[in-house]
């Protein structure tokens, strides 16, 4: 589908914004993730087409940890050449300081997005980020390979594990040598915290910090759940899924040697591309409980848009980021990047529907998806992320024992703690 902004459609979103009367430059930082860059760039040739205004893309790793430690310094140093930062959901208690209140520039458009989303981004009654995409993972299953096996979509983990073992085993007998059961982000980063939060969450051993600020990952079930995913790692999964991050995941998963992938819905609409082996051959599904009964744990992930408030054109930035988080904009990213839209009027769009037809249904999975403790830890979030990455990184690398590295793990986090979050 080919997308035209008109100018009316750029004007919408720069209403309630003052415009200086000259051409600016500025910049936005993004995400190289899939094809993110390429779709920014098509959007804001459109904006430049029709402002006048100049914006170029610096251009961040697919690691939201290493764009993390990279925002903090410049943020740090004011520095003025990014003006737009692409932000992680869980980063706005953190960064909010550096950033624009967009709460007046917003006030025309905000009632139109996800109350929660919104508040996600707003800190002490400042409006720090406009949500551009919202995001909750599946677990993408080979629906050919399951059909011809007689298998179901699972509805635990080892349920997927002994289907993805048993298909694995079959198909690498009849000649696919290179074909692994399951593929997911264990890499020492953000996204193993993702996927370890929804083991944990998902086997009814809480969210590491409950809302109230208490401690609770130290506990049976947690490690329990720990301990089924070191299983993975060398029979279903390949040893160096301890190394992969989402982009090596799909990898995999694209050219056709995994049965099951743990991803996020970007990875929908590339997995249909024309360049792919599994195109058309595959779906989606909530990921697997530890049993029948217990809630599956979706994390709660998402990104939007900041103005940094060392930017010197900030009414370009602004109405940059109106533009970019606008309906027609969501659209398209939607269609072209199976990005969920953070406007709730778009899971209604026939034309949504029809390009990643799992997009509707995933309304009430990200609705109910679990969030990672950044409101309970506060600033000190990321330090209790990296903790927890590294303790179950070492538990699924043989470096200890779940049961150790938990202990160890409550200890660190009682003493960053202190008195309080």
């Amino acid at each position: 589908m080919k997308f035209h902004f008109t100018a009316v459609a750029v004007a919408a979103a720069l209403l309630g914004v003052a415009q200086p009367s000259f051409a600016a430059n500025i910049s936005i930082s993004a995400s190289s993730t899939g094809k993110n860059l390429d779709l920014f760039r098509k959007q804001l040739d459109e904006f430049e087409k029709a402002t006048g205004n100049k914006v170029s893309i610096v251009t961040m790793p697919s690691s939201s940890t290493e764009q993390f430690s990279q925002y903090r310094l410049w943020l740090a140093a004011g520095n003025k050449d990014v003006d737009v930062y692409q932000t992680d959901v869980i980063w706005a208690p953190q960064l909010a300081d550096q950033f624009v209140d967009l709460k007046d520039a917003a006030k025309d458009v905000v009632g139109d997005f996800f109350p929660s989303i919104i508040a996600s981004q707003t800190v002490n009654g400042r409006l720090v980020a406009m949500p551009l995409y919202t995001d909750a993972p599946a677990l993408f299953y080979r629906k050919d390979l399951l059909d011809k096996y007689g298998k179901q979509p699972p509805k635990t983990w080892d349920e997927m594990a002994a289907t993805a073992k048993e298909i694995q085993e079959k198909e690498r007998a009849a000649g696919q040598k290179d074909l692994w059961g399951y593929v997911f982000q264990g890499n020492a980063y953000e996204g193993l915290t993702c996927n370890a939060l929804e083991w944990v969450k998902s086997s009814g051993g809480g969210q590491i910090i409950e809302p109230d600020g208490t401690i609770s990952i130290n506990n049976e079930k947690a490690a329990a759940a720990i301990d089924r995913a070191k299983g993975w790692v060398g029979t279903i999964s390949p040893g160096g899924v301890l190394a992969y991050q989402e982009e090596e995941s799909r990898g995999v998963w694209q050219t056709g040697n995994a049965v099951f992938m743990r991803n996020w819905p970007y990875a929908y609409a590339l997995g249909n591309g024309g360049d792919s082996a599994v195109k058309g051959k595959f779906d989606v599904t909530t990921l697997p409980v530890a049993k029948e009964g217990d809630t599956p744990s979706s994390t709660l992930g998402g990104w939007n848009l900041a103005v940094s408030k060392y930017s010197q054109n900030p009414d370009v930035a602004i109405a940059l980021v109106k533009f970019l988080t606008s309906k027609e904009s969501q659209k398209q990213r939607a269609i072209e990047l199976s990005n969920l839209p953070t406007l709730s009027a778009l899971y209604d769009e026939k034309d949504i529907a029809a390009a990643a037809p799992f997009m509707p249904n995933w309304k009430p999975i990200f609705q109910n998806a679990v969030p990672r403790p950044s409101a309970s830890a506060k600033v000190k979030y990321n330090e209790v992320s990296s903790k927890f990455w590294t303790a179950v990184h070492n538990s699924l690398s043989g470096n200890g024992t779940s049961a150790e590295n938990l202990e160890l793990l409550e200890a660190d986090l009682t003493t960053l703690k202190g008195e309080n979050w």
